[in-house]
């Protein structure tokens, strides 16, 4: 495989769109992350480990920068584009938050909990605002 292969080959990462219930008053909140490294709000995400499945990769990720246990729902879309020179696929889930608390990490120094609407203002990228259209869906039964 040449360098320029390489370059070629995607990152692989996986995360989630998490969701809960408010717990003051039952409406849908979203969970957003602030990575300080990159001054942005997106979906809890990251890279997977060599060989592991996505969706265990999503749900660790979510353990590691939110500190909350996701259940995972549907799958939502895969998001495809380009980071440090090289082609990023990001697999992503709709996941409850359950049990957990946030601590601020090396990664992630603040999270929000946020309505639909909010959360599309705060999002940083567009690819992340259309994830977060597609959870409604997902939540939906049947």
């Amino acid at each position: 495989m040449t360098d320029l292969d390489a370059n070629d080959t995607p990152v692989l990462a996986a995360g989630c769109v998490l969701w809960r219930h408010s717990p003051l008053d039952g409406t849908l909140q979203l969970c957003l992350v602030h990575r300080p490294k990159y001054d942005d709000w997106s979906h809890p995400k990251g890279k997977l480990k060599r060989g592991e499945d996505p969706l265990a990769g999503a749900v660790r990720e979510v353990a590691e920068e939110t500190g909350y246990v996701a259940v995972p729902g549907a799958e939502l879309s895969t998001v495809t584009y380009m980071a440090g020179g090289r082609p990023k696929r990001v697999r992503y889930w709709a996941a409850e938050a359950t049990t957990g608390r946030f601590t601020p990490n090396k990664e992630v120094d603040r999270v929000l909990w946020l309505s639909p609407a909010e959360a599309q203002e705060r999002l940083t990228q567009f690819r992340d605002r259309e994830l977060a259209d597609e959870l409604p869906a997902a939540l939906r039964p049947g």
